[in-house]
This record gives structure tokens, C-alpha cells and sequence, in this order.
């Protein structure tokens, strides 16, 4: 990889930096809204809407109860649902289907500025993933002609080893190669390839570009908060000039190029800002990238202007419970970054652990507010209602911060105590204020199949996965549901260690 001396601070200005220089090999994916996912958010049970009887999607009575779906818990006694306008930053619309060809992208571009286009096509570049790295990284290098190796643990999901195969005849060439699901396993079979490569062209072999392990990918992936808050900036213009508020509208993709720009909308006499910001949580170049970005709305735009002192946009990290999986949140518990995971979450992109150099801005307060899990229930309601009321496919992973700002009651009563404090000070008789929230839905790498898998039968019970794997071992009707899913290796195993997505 490049050299870390080489590369940009963490810094918003290297965000902005790294997006010039990248945006012309990525897409402006969408920023959306809904107001019936805003109702069901800021409803006292959003679970409800999942109910065989849901209620009416603008009342605030609760659902009749029914035994299939459980009934969300009361925040508090004391405090009301907190409200939510939400705002979703589609990457499942991005090349590949995922957020991380920004990183990707980035690290290539970089290491050609350093190394040269030409030593870099006779290297070549090799990584070490379960599919959403590794097809960004096989769309770079194809890119610019550079030839890849693609280590993927057999655990790897079936539409995502299909998914880099498809780069196998591209550009200079991009070779599969699999190992088991363990990090030493992977780490050997990296190293066999590099020392391979190095004997047989007489040389260096091919330079890693790690998965969210570096400066350079962070950076990539913050330009993901960059683009969000411009695009969410030109929503608010065009509101404030009652020109509509829909994000694919020309005027507001013409107002966002603005605010790519450094232009700032300003609404009843405040700079419009998100309230709060969720991504996905698992080696952390997403997270670390995008609280990169928003560390600027820490401070004021112009110290000469008291009015520039506006909200500063909180930054949370969401991730999955299951078998451990959330080993961000665990680590700020503790104060001591967690080394090892091993989990078989259905969010398969995040069943790695927290990288060291992500791990250094995670865990500052001043960058990360904090870190929430969900179950893996909650994961496919949230799932569940992104598909049917949004109509967005996408991958588990990616429906996590969802989940999060549904059913997590810590970061319930977080949002509604801080609403019910700005009303406070706001003055009496004031209206609580929906907070703004931008949500990252990190990536769409899924299939129809492996969907319907995971809302078989038996999928309201968190156990039934368990279960299966234990009646039927490595064979039968369970292990290719859990195959599908990614659950079981091609080399029929249960194992996933240190897993990067």
C-alpha cells in the first residue's frame, strides 16, 4: 500500500481533496426521503408496522397486538418517541453495489501518483475479502490496466464471489483466489500469492490494498459524508425557495454541485445541517471516513459571526449483536479497541473488527458520538421495511442504522432527551423539532434467493438459524439456506474470523 507518510491527513479538507480527485470514477448515488418511514421512526412502536394488522400510517395508536411480531418496548415512562425526518444515502447505487469503490479508488489513484502507472500495472495489487472490497478493487484496477489478486474466504456469499468474477477477463486480469475463513488462513494464502508473483516476474509482487485499513480508504470513504450533506444541503435550499425538496430534482442536483463546492445553504437565518449521521460499523473506513468529514461542523464556519455557531452533526456507529459482532461498541465500553471477532451475522460485510488506524477516530468523542448494535431480528425487520415501504433492495449489512433509529432504545431515548432539552430552551409552548438524520445504506450485494432465505419459514425466530445448522451439520435443506446467506463456506464449514467485507 502506499506509503502512510505519503498520504493526506484525516482531515475534512483531504476529504475534499480525495473527492476531486475520484469523483470522476464513482457515481453521485441518491440522497432519498420517505414520510412513511419518518412515521414509522417516530412512532412510540415502530414494530407495529410489521404486525398482520399494522395501524393506520398517520395515526399514533398502537398496533393491536399480535403474536408475530413482538411489541417494542416503551423508551421511557417520562419521554416521548423521538421524531425523525430521515435521509438515505443510497450506495446500493453505487459501482459494484457498495460505498467501497470510493476507497478503492482512492488507493489506486494514489498509489499511481506515487509509484507510477507502469510498475504498478507490472505489480499488480492484491487483497484479502469477502466480496464488496473485492470488487471494488477489481473495478480500480481494471480500470487503469493494473492486474489483481482476489483473496476471498470461502464464506464468502455466492452473488459476491459471482459478483469479482465477473472482472476475471477485464483489463490486465483479475485472479480469485480462496482461502479458509480465518485471518491466519488468509494471511498465508496472501502472502503464497505475493511470493509467487515476486518469482515470476523477478521482482516486487503484488502491493496489498487493505479493506478500511489505511489512510487512503478512509478517505475515499468519507467522501460517501461529503457528497450527503451537499446533496442534503441543496435539498434545504430548494425548500427555502419553494422550489420543492426532491432529491433527483435538476434544480437541487445544481444547488448540491453547489455546495460540493464549499457554498453553504442557510435556512431561517442557520446553516442547514443533519442533526445526526448512521453508517454500518465494521473494519471502520466507512465510519472513521464520514466523522472525518462532519469533524468540520464541529467548529464555526466564520469566527467573526456568532450566527455561524449552528448544530454540530453527530456521528453514530451501528452494528450487529450476534455472536459478538459488535465489537465497536464493546471497545468503547471497555476503552481498549477489541482485536478478534468471530460471527456468523447475516451482516456479512461487518464481522470484522474495528482496524487500528479507523479505531484512533472511533474512539474520539469528538468524532464518534457512540456506537449502538441491533439483534439479528431487528436487522431483517429493518430489511423488511426498507424493501416494502421504500422499495430499496439491499444487502443485511446495509439495513443496520436503519434498524438502529427503529428499535435500538438507547439511541431512542438519546434523540427524544436531546429534543425535549432544544424544546426546553426554545421556550414555552415550543413544538419538539424532527431531527435530520442521513443514513448511509452502505451497499445491495444480495440476491433474490438469498433473501428469500432469509425470510423463510421461521424467520421471526432469532434462534431458527442455530437451530438449523445444529439438525442438519453441513448437509441438507439448512446448510444451503445458511450457503445462501453466507453462513457456511464452500469448504463446508461455520467459521468466519476477522472477516473483512
Amino acid at each position: 500500500m502506499a506509503d502512510s507518510s505519503t498520504c493526506l491527513p484525516t482531515t475534512p479538507n483531504s476529504v475534499s481533496k480525495t473527492y476531486d480527485r475520484i469523483k470522476q470514477y464513482v457515481h453521485k448515488t441518491p440522497l432519498i426521503t420517505s414520510r412513511s418511514l419518518n412515521h414509522i421512526a417516530s412512532h412510540p412502536n415502530p414494530c407495529s408496522f410489521l404486525s398482520e394488522n399494522p395501524p393506520p400510517i398517520w395515526s399514533d395508536s398502537p398496533a393491536p397486538q399480535t403474536s408475530s411480531i413482538r411489541s417494542f418496548p416503551a423508551t421511557t415512562s417520562s419521554l416521548p418517541p423521538p421524531k425523525f425526518n430521515l435521509y438515505l444515502k443510497l450506495e446500493s447505487h453505487q459501482r459494484i453495489g457498495a460505498f467501497k469503490a470510493r476507497g478503492a479508488f482512492s488507493a489506486i489513484t494514489h498509489l499511481i501518483n506515487e509509484t507510477g502507472l507502469e510498475k504498478l500495472r507490472k505489480r499488480g495489487v492484491i487483497t484479502h475479502s469477502s466480496g464488496n472490497h473485492a470488487q471494488a478493487l477489481a473495478l480500480a484496477a481494471t480500470t487503469f490496466e493494473i492486474p489483481a489478486w482476489i483473496v476471498m474466504p470461502s464464506i464468502s456469499t455466492k452473488s459476491k464471489i459471482a459478483g469479482v468474477r465477473s472482472f476475471e477477463h477485464a483489463g490486465a486480469g483479475v485472479h480469485v483466489v480462496f482461502s479458509g475463513s480465518t485471518a491466519p488462513e488468509r494471511e498465508a494464502k496472501v502472502q503464497e500469492v505475493i511470493d509467487a508473483q515476486a518469482k515470476s516476474i523477478g521482482g516486487d509482487g503484488p502491493t496489498i490494498v487493505p479493506p478500511y485499513d489505511h489512510p487512503d480508504i478512509l478517505l475515499g470513504q468519507g467522501t460517501t459524508g461529503l457528497e450527503m450533506e451537499a446533496q442534503f444541503q441543496g435539498q434545504q435550499a430548494g425548500l427555502a425557495k419553494g422550489c420543492g425538496g426532491v432529491s433527483n430534482a435538476s434544480f437541487n442536483d445544481s444547488v448540491a454541485d453547489e455546495h460540493e463546492r464549499g457554498a453553504r445553504a442557510v435556512v431561517n437565518g442557520k446553516e442547514a445541517r443533519f442533526d445526526a449521521i448512521l453508517t454500518p460499523l465494521g473494519g471502520g473506513g466507512l465510519l472513521s471516513g464520514v466523522a472525518t468529514w462532519f469533524s468540520h461542523t464541529h467548529k464555526p464556519s466564520s469566527p467573526a459571526s456568532p450566527q455561524s455557531l449552528s448544530k454540530r452533526t453527530l456521528v453514530f456507529g451501528t452494528e450487529p449483536q450476534y455472536q459478538g459482532a459488535n465489537d465497536g461498541e464493546r471497545g468503547l465500553a471497555t476503552g481498549k479497541r477489541v482485536e478478534h471477532v468471530s460471527t456468523l451475522t447475516i451482516a456479512d460485510g461487518l464481522r470484522t473488527p474495528v482496524g487500528i488506524i479507523p479505531w484512533g477516530i472511533i474512539s474520539d468523542k469528538e468524532k464518534v458520538e457512540n456506537v449502538f448494535s441491533v439483534s439479528e431480528l431487528e436487522i431483517k425487520m429493518a430489511l423488511k421495511l426498507l424493501m416494502e415501504r421504500m422499495k430499496v433492495v439491499v444487502e443485511p449489512s446495509s439495513a443496520v442504522p436503519v434498524a438502529v433509529v427503529l428499535f435500538n432504545k438507547q439511541f431512542r431515548e438519546l434523540v427524544s432527551q436531546r429534543q425535549k432539552m432544544e424544546a426546553e430552551k426554545a421556550g414555552k409552548g415550543s413544538e419538539v423539532r424532527a431531527w435530520d438524520v442521513g443514513i448511509v445504506i452502505s451497499g445491495g450485494n444480495t440476491t433474490v434467493e438469498g433473501l428469500s432465505k432469509l425470510f423463510a419459514e421461521g424467520w421471526l425466530d432469532e434462534k431458527e438459524d442455530d437451530r438449523a445448522g445444529a439438525r442438519n451439520g453441513q448437509t441438507g435443506v439448512g446448510s444451503e439456506r445458511e450457503r445462501e446467506v453466507g453462513k457456511v463456506g464452500l469448504d463446508g464449514k461455520r467459521v468466519a474470523e476477522d472477516v473483512a467485507g
